[in-house]
């Protein structure tokens, strides 16, 4: 039994020792909803603060599922160690949740900023990611101890009671905290201001809370106290804020060089293009090898992966495209990302085709496709052709739909269909590389169709290319297998970083004197019989490939076959080295 005096054991049974009930400002009933408000806004600012580093370590890092799970394991593990802390405060529970909730503002709001930078300046954020995970882990656990203290505090009720309104005000934050996020916060202010915004949010109430609510409570000392670490706090979050823009420009400098020139948050993934820009860049010989303009180089970044170089794209479309279109009709051709236009670029150099639908999942980089002076050159205003059309979807979606419409529904089939997706990895791509992908896409394909995949590089992460070759096999197709040297070092298909984390070379800056190792793109042929491999008799003139090439790539990675892998599906993701 704890010897308290008559009021504090009638007014708020379970107190810590000495401690009386708190002398609000308000009437106890209010008090309560005004600290259940509290708990709900700061359920929202910490779960902001959880999403937002997994969406950045995701973009800056990659792996969406590792990174993902590195922050939500170190941070829950440093809830507990912030909740056993948070006991030595309950004692004075207001000062401790006022100096709490201050720490958490300017920590959780400072976070996407440090990381970025450490991104931006020191090639990787992997440290800063695990250290503001367990910092601001730490935080969130003591918010609980020291809330459940001032409820009770508040107004008497018995501890079950109490637990439940506050976690049932803690749950129902964290939902609105996480559907702010992505719809609001990421589209509205990006990831830098959004999070110092939801850090000023939490600054804020805690800050009411404690030096309004819980006044009395406070010394005059602790009040100057925290008043001054609170509009501290708050200066520094409205710095960032300002000073946001002019960061992110340094950043990006930091990152992509001097040549950066477009930078467009689509909503799917931040854009960034480079070079291009020069009278005559991205023309050429052949099909649109880019040539060094004022600008130097086009380069397409997609979230910090390059995906497009114009000093080479056209060996790697040329390679995608080609080989499909031989060996059988090609009127109508289906293209399964490729939103920058370039493969479509190669295949209406065939006079045959009818018709060619694209299905882009950013409506964003089709925007460029059109607009971009420097994209243009190099696609040849392949989108504006009255035979493409384009389609806004994500490609496993749309090819459920079209493959089940019912009998006497069908859709019509595709004589070929280029799958130039992202690498397969364990994140969102993997779905575009499984079972039921291939088995999708098959019911699309004409009885002589013939399917190609942008399969990843061969060589360096080979089991990840031969589990797609083994994943379309799945499905009733047949493949030939082949590869193609001149893949770039920095060049990245999927949005999974190369080992190693650093930044994508300036394309303006001088490339080295030589490559440690011969990098490839690695493709799949694949047909429900056995697809004859070359040129079609009506290919036009190509830059950089020939029938001798192709066949030399498909000879050495027919020896290197690797036969008994599982195919991946959507259940058992299996693209892992």
């Amino acid at each position: 039994m704890i010897d308290l005096p008559e009021s504090a054991r009638v007014g708020a049974p379970g107190l810590p020792d000495g401690m009386t009930p708190a002398r609000l400002p308000v009437p106890a009933r209010l008090g309560r909803l005004l600290v259940l408000a509290v708990v709900f806004v700061c359920a929202a600012c910490g779960l902001v603060y959880e999403l937002e580093l997994v969406a950045l370590a995701t973009y800056l890092v990659g792996d969406s599922v590792t990174q993902a799970s590195v922050v939500l394991s170190v941070m829950v593990f440093a809830m507990g160690i912030g909740a056993l802390l948070a006991k030595r405060l309950r004692c004075r529970a207001a000062v401790g949740f006022g100096a709490v909730e201050a720490g958490l503002a300017l920590v959780g709001g400072v976070s996407a900023m440090a990381l970025y930078a450490c991104f931006a300046w020191f090639g990787q954020s992997c440290s800063a990611l695990v250290g503001f995970s367990l910092a601001i882990g730490i935080l969130i656990g003591a918010e609980v101890p020291l809330l459940m203290t001032l409820i009770q505090r508040v107004r008497r009720q018995d501890a079950g009671g109490a637990v439940a309104d506050l976690f049932a005000a803690d749950y129902v934050g964290a939902l609105v905290g996480g559907l702010a996020f992505p719809f609001l916060l990421l589209p509205g202010f990006g990831q830098l201001t959004g999070a110092l915004l939801t850090g000023a949010v939490n600054a804020v109430a805690g800050a009411v809370l404690v030096l309004w609510l819980f006044r009395r409570d406070l010394s005059a000392r602790a009040r100057w106290a925290l008043l001054g670490v609170n509009a501290l706090v708050l200066a520094l979050l409205a710095a960032g804020v300002v000073l946001a823009t002019p960061f992110e420009r340094a950043a990006r400098l930091a990152v992509y060089g001097s040549s950066a020139r477009v930078a467009v948050q689509t909503g799917v993934q931040e854009v960034v293009m480079t070079g291009g820009t020069g009278a005559g860049a991205g023309e050429g010989t052949g099909a649109g090898h880019g040539r060094k303009g004022s600008g130097g180089p086009l380069a397409l970044y997609l979230d910090g992966r390059l995906r497009v170089s114009a000093e080479n794209e056209f060996r790697y479309h040329e390679a995608l495209v080609h080989p499909a279109m031989a060996g059988g009709p090609h009127g109508r051709v289906l293209v399964l990302g490729g939103g920058d236009g370039l493969a479509v670029r190669e295949i209406l150099r065939y006079r045959s085709v009818r018709s060619v639908t694209v299905v882009e999942l950013d409506p964003g980089v089709l925007r460029l496709a059109r607009t971009d002076p420097g994209l243009t050159r190099l696609n040849r205003h392949s989108l504006a052709d009255p035979r493409v059309r384009t389609v806004t979807a994500d490609a496993f979606d749309w090819l459920r739909q079209r493959g089940v419409r019912g009998p006497g529904r069908r859709a019509a089939p595709y004589d070929v269909i280029v799958s130039d997706l992202p690498d397969p990895g364990i994140t969102a791509s993997t779905k575009l590389y499984s079972q039921e992908f291939y088995g999708l896409a098959a019911q699309l394909l004409a009885r002589d169709g013939r399917l190609v995949v942008h399969a990843g590089p061969p060589v360096e992460r080979s089991r990840l290319y031969w589990t797609v070759e083994s994943t379309i096999r799945s499905v009733g197709l047949r493949t030939v297998p082949y590869r193609l040297s001149g893949r770039p070092a920095a060049f990245s298909g999927g949005p999974d970083r190369s080992a190693g984390g650093a930044p994508p070379r300036d394309p303006a800056a001088p490339a080295a004197a030589s490559s440690p190792a011969t990098r490839y793109w690695g493709f799949l042929l694949a047909a429900r019989h056995r697809p004859s491999f070359g040129l079609a008799p009506d290919a036009p003139p190509l830059a950089g490939l020939s029938t001798g090439e192709l066949r030399a790539g498909q000879r050495a990675e027919t020896r290197d076959r690797r036969v008994g892998l599982p195919a991946s599906t959507l259940i058992h993701p299996r693209y892992q080295d």
